[in-house]
């Protein structure tokens, strides 16, 4: 039973543990060792702390009274979430040494619902890119197929995730770092509302664009972690005031009669022809599942991109002044250059792109009063190869960054919530993933739309071949 318990979703683990049908430690157990039998091939995890989740996992086994909603659940985080006592290198050579005396509001809210620490997830030096090919740590893998990335910056977490290291992730998303993750790999990756919840304690890339959320194997489990990490913390003036609702209601809610849009621009410009005929056939079944699909006109969104990174670069190069500075050697080749560059960007650059946020954000919500979410492809092609440094789609060659970041930016950009979920497989066999979005601090809506998806089709019970 062991070998096969880390297999299961996370909402069903949660079940067995409350009902005490497996303890903590054995689960824990589980995990640990599949961990070390797999991730010498996947290199998911920077740092495993086997020591202590064990020892977790023993208190948990004691406990009597109250059980959180997490109780004994094995989870992992990415290793720019600090962690007190434990090394966060946010997987660079800048932060290798740095062992925090606190921890990020993320991990204090897993720890106080009972989730036991496997670990520090690999990721995309300092979260400035989309590939998890880290040159201090190495590139982590893709479960699906070992020469794949499995996209970034969260790529530990969407390949420990799909390989069944962990049995959730928390990552990031500033252009797409777990909605990418998760569509490369063929899991759930949620995106929630900017200020949904706290980022205190994980290091920035760029402050008005960072996202902090899960990656699952279910919608279900998406909003079994979001109930636990959103809500407002004092100690970031971003996060929200706003109530959180109960996900993990909400999630079971059916999404008939809903209203999908489709928007006429950008999305749909550039795809694969596999991605285009695995979005048409999601297309197909929502409408089997009597949501209505209708056309939707965004103008701005082909300029969504240019403008984030007109945000973004300029942002992250400011937070990384200092080191780049006084360590220039020790940034990796691509994101030294990101760095240089984006203090090269002219104020009246930024100006212009914080107007075009705007505007994108406003023709947004005239989308919105006519539908209840957005659907759209999430990765314009499967999971290039490590060593690609551009892709063909169709007619067209673009570089590996904007390939993977052309349909996801536009929600960062908005801050609006987005969740990527599994909708085909290539001929190759790699995932294929469409992405929903929804209003300021709609997850209840994306999520049981995704999960009524999810309901009646078999996309994300599938596993990669490697350990499954």
């Amino acid at each position: 039973m062991s070998d096969a318990l880390p297999l299961n979703t996370a909402t069903e683990l949660v079940a067995l543990l409350a009902r005490r049908a497996v303890s903590a430690l054995e689960l824990t157990r589980a995990f640990l060792d599949r961990i070390q039998h797999l991730d010498v091939q996947i290199n998911s995890y920077i740092t495993v702390t086997a020591e202590s989740a064990l020892r977790e996992a023993r208190r948990l086994d004691r406990t009597r009274g109250r059980r959180g909603p997490l109780h004994g659940l094995p989870v992992a985080v990415k290793d720019l979430c600090a962690t007190k006592g434990v090394r966060t290198t946010a997987g660079s050579r800048i932060l290798a040494d740095w062992i925090p005396q606190f921890d990020a509001a993320v991990v204090e809210r897993l720890r106080a619902a009972g989730a036991v620490l496997l670990g520090k997830l690999n990721m995309h030096e300092l979260a400035y890119g989309v590939t998890t090919n880290n040159p201090h740590y190495g590139p982590t893998r893709n479960p699906w197929n070992l020469e794949r990335v499995p996209g970034g910056s969260s790529g530990g977490a969407g390949a420990a995730v799909a390989a069944s290291l962990c049995a959730a992730a928390v990552g990031t998303d500033t252009g797409g770092s777990i909605r990418i993750p998760a569509a490369a790999c063929g899991v759930v990756g949620l995106k929630p509302t900017y200020g949904r919840i706290s980022r205190y304690g994980v290091v920035p890339l760029s402050w008005s664009l960072d996202h902090v959320g899960p990656l699952t194997k279910t919608a279900e489990d998406a909003a079994l972690l979001l109930a636990v990490l959103a809500g407002r913390d004092e100690r970031d003036p971003t996060s929200s005031r706003r109530r959180v609702d109960n996900y993990r209601t909400t999630v079971r809610q059916p999404a008939k009669g809903l209203t999908l849009g489709v928007p006429r621009e950008h999305f749909l410009d550039v795809l694969d022809a596999e991605v285009r005929a695995a979005f048409a056939a999601a297309l197909d079944t929502f409408k089997q599942l009597r949501l209505r699909i209708v056309p939707v006109s965004i103008p701005s969104l082909p300029h969504a991109q240019t403008a984030e990174l007109a945000i973004m670069m300029p942002e992250a190069s400011a937070y990384h002044a200092r080191a780049l500075r006084a360590r220039p050697d020790d940034f990796g080749a691509d994101v030294r250059a990101f760095l240089e560059l984006g203090r090269q960007v002219p104020a009246t650059t930024m100006v212009a792109a914080q107007r075009l946020r705007a505007r994108l954000g406003v023709e947004c919500a005239a989308a919105f009063e006519r539908v209840d979410a957005l659907v759209v492809p999430s990765l314009v092609v499967p999971a290039p190869r490590i060593v690609d440094q551009a892709v063909a789609v169709g007619a067209e060659t673009l570089d590996v960054g904007t390939a993977l970041s052309r349909n996801m930016m536009p929600f960062n950009l908005t801050g609006l919530p987005a969740v990527a979920v599994p909708c085909g497989r290539s001929a190759e066999g790699l995932p294929i993933g469409l992405q929903i979005a929804g209003r300021p601090f709609d997850e209840g809506t994306i999520l049981r739309i995704a999960h009524g998806y999810q309901a009646h089709t078999h996309w994300h019970v599938q596993r990669p071949p490697l350990g499954a």
